[in-house]
């Protein structure tokens, strides 16, 4: 039996408080609001109860954000996309901003088993002054379980229209991409973390995103394959491989915190749920 499940989740401004109201079909939940920094910043954890998608499944999770407001999204676990019989499972993702909202999109890694047929397709829509901070971890098999990728596809797909386009597809039958040295070079994990604006940013501001991005990545055991770049007048991307996800994932949470407090001005702090 195939899953078809959709999420709606709003943020709206309330007396100076960030609030989420979300309505749902099939097994896709946003669990309690919490506000561990004050009113203003909303904290959210989406969870899939199934765990993951087989072929033919599809997640929809649409969000928008009205203006002044702030809300911040994670999981309590990786997204797992497991061995398909043929059929594509997909996880589509729209986030919407208005003026001066904020949003920081940062689910958990996405574990790809050896066999499947995942499509992953995150769109951004941004108002001038609104910003998004996030991710987009993919680790391929279970390395730490001797289960590599050896058969199936993942498809990637993140957008914001008219401004930015990066889609791939990563096959296990390529050997030259999988493990030539102008692709993964063995590597079984990458991400792609970006901080991107509704309009073009200040050369200053731009300037402070990358070189606090990259004194992070200096210091880091990953610097050898990390690297922050500036697509364009409205993005920044820091870019990261490695054969396992726990220092990607270490490092990505450096720059948000380094970001948070440099680029936003705000404490670096982070979900409380990444500590259980």
């Amino acid at each position: 039996m195939s899953w078809h499940a959709k999420l709606q989740l709003d943020y709206e401004l309330h007396a100076g408080r960030s609030v989420a109201r979300h309505v749902h079909s099939g097994p896709l939940r946003i669990l309690q609001s919490l506000y561990p920094e004050g009113d203003a910043v909303c904290h959210n954890v989406l969870v899939h109860p199934p765990g993951g998608l087989v072929g033919g499944d599809t997640l929809e999770i649409a969000l928008r954000a009205a203006p002044g407001t702030h809300g911040l999204v994670t999981t309590p676990g990786a997204t797992r996309f497991y061995r398909s019989e043929g059929a594509l499972a997909l996880q589509r993702t729209h986030l919407s901003l208005q003026g001066n909202a904020r949003l920081e999109w940062l689910p958990l890694e996405t574990i790809c088993y050896s066999g499947c047929h995942a499509e992953n397709h995150l769109t951004l829509d941004l108002a001038p002054e609104a910003q998004v901070m996030g991710w987009d971890v993919t680790a391929l098999g279970l390395p730490h379980a001797n289960l590599p990728f050896v058969q199936g596809f993942v498809q990637q797909h993140l957008e914001l229209p008219g401004v930015w386009l990066e889609r791939g597809r990563v096959g296990a039958e390529d050997a030259l991409l999988m493990d030539g040295p102008v692709g993964l070079d063995g590597m079984r994990c990458w991400a792609t973390m970006y901080l991107v604006s509704g309009q073009a940013m200040g050369r200053a501001d731009k300037a402070v995103a990358l070189d606090t991005a990259r004194e992070v990545i200096a210091a880091h055991a990953l610097a050898a394959t990390a690297g922050a770049t500036s697509p364009n007048a409205q993005t920044v991307v820091v870019r990261v491989m490695a054969p396992q996800v726990e220092g990607v994932m270490a490092l990505l949470r450096q720059v948000r915190l380094a970001w948070r407090s440099a680029v936003w001005n705000m404490a670096a702090t982070s979900p409380r749920i990444w500590a259980m």
